[in-house]
């Protein structure tokens, strides 16, 4: 007998959800009638449900599918369809499978009762702390389209900035992939058929020669063979979970800053989300403290974090807002200034947002930069590499040339004393 889920409610008006065994869908409706609740909604287990692939379970819900989530949503909701029937449409819409579980929760939660918010802190996994804080605000405002609206906004601006980090990565990442396996082709199978030449001839070999052969000898042992196929990925994995650890997170975030080229851009980039973030949250009616708890929250970088979450102990005591971020040393004068003017006028938000669009082009021009030096010094790293393999093979070489042409020298000129 099939099983179906329902939502009903009784005479008192509370919402009832479960699980029942019927015949079909008009029998339960039946019954459920017959016990004086009334019927909003059955819907027969497995219905309407595609079967998933093996991977399908670790697909990630991408900046790009919660863009489109909240734009097609706050469409609906200005047009005036209802919230349940708009999370209805929008599961069946939905290509990510993480995603459609979640809005069907979602959405049986909203009919039982429960506030749209509150049912997206089910799924903090998908719904971070900034998307629940900003429906939150939409809902007390009942401005849920136009909050909606702006997080969509919100989500395309922070995916194309990723976008651009991502694509500027890409080249010196691929010349690295690159690199790596053309050494180690080289270590592993061309220096070895080299060495075999230098024995037979017992040459003596040059510095930078013994050093190849050493890491070529080594290299082909098992626990060098392993190194080479394993080192990689166990690096990533064991960096991965060191960054991980709030210790490790700190270290990196703060290490980071200190970088030549890298550091200004990571400080650029966690300053654009910082102001974007905020103003987003303050146009949205959130409250100041909220909005700097949530940003602190939101924002990937413990050391941002931190001083995000101690300004908001001083805002909270009565102190401006643009002065502990000014003591903290880490905000550009620029930031500090158009905060102050933003709060003393009263249009913090539309201040905040110009600095965000500021940083972003900043950024944006500063990743055109080290993609263009980035390019010719992979590939004189690369060339440097593989000329000093070619320049500790040749050494020898020229040494067996030599001695060679010295051997047949040698009974010639005997002969002519003859």
């Amino acid at each position: 007998m099939p099983a179906f889920t329902y939502v009903a409610k009784d005479k008192a008006g509370k919402i009832h959800r479960g699980r029942k065994e019927a015949s079909n869908e008009k029998e339960l409706t039946k019954q459920l009638q017959e016990a004086g609740w009334q019927v909003s909604k059955i819907t027969k287990e497995g219905a309407g449900k595609k079967k998933k692939g093996p991977l399908a379970r670790f697909k990630k819900v991408g900046l790009k599918d919660l863009s489109i989530f909240c734009r097609q949503f706050a469409t609906m909701i200005n047009a005036g369809v209802s919230l349940v029937r708009c999370l209805s449409v929008l599961e069946q819409q939905t290509a990510n499978p993480k995603l459609k579980d979640s809005i069907r929760d979602v959405q049986n939660r909203v009919e039982a009762g429960e506030t749209l918010s509150r049912s997206m802190m089910y799924h903090n996994n998908i719904f971070n702390n900034l998307f629940i804080g900003l429906v939150r605000a939409g809902e007390v405002g009942g401005v849920l389209d136009e909050t909606l609206d702006r997080l969509s906004h919100f989500l395309e601006s922070d995916l194309r900035l990723r976008s651009k980090i991502k694509a500027a990565m890409t080249y010196p990442v691929l010349v690295m992939c690159v690199a790596f396996l053309i050494v180690t082709g080289l270590v592993v199978f061309i220096v070895p058929k080299f060495i075999e030449i230098f024995k037979d001839f017992n040459v003596a070999m040059p510095a930078p020669t013994a050093l190849l052969i050493t890491v070529s000898e080594n290299s082909r042992t098992p626990i060098g063979m392993f190194m080479i196929v394993c080192g990689p990925f166990l690096l990533k994995t064991g960096w991965g979970k060191f960054v991980k650890t709030k210790f490790g997170k700190r270290f990196w975030d703060k290490s980071k800053k200190k970088l030549p080229i890298f550091g200004k851009l990571g400080k650029n980039i966690a300053v654009a989300r910082f102001c974007r973030t905020l103003a987003t949250l303050l146009t949205s009616g959130v409250p100041i403290l909220q909005a700097m708890e949530t940003v602190a929250n939101a924002i990937d970088d413990e050391v941002f974090s931190e001083i995000i979450m101690n300004a908001r102990t001083r805002i909270r005591e009565g102190d401006p807002i643009g002065e502990p971020l000014e003591k903290s040393g880490i905000f550009p004068p620029m930031v500090i200034q158009m905060i102050n003017i933003g709060e003393e006028t009263g249009a913090l938000d539309q201040m905040l947002g110009k600095v965000a669009d500021f940083y972003e082009q900043e950024v944006e021009t500063q990743l055109e930069s080290l993609a263009a030096a980035l390019e010719p010094l992979m590939i004189v790293m690369l060339g440097s590499v593989v000329g000093f393999i070619v320049i500790a093979m040749f050494m020898p070489l020229i040494a067996i040339i030599n001695q060679l042409s010295g051997g047949e020298e040698e009974p010639s000129g005997g002969g002519g004393g003859e």
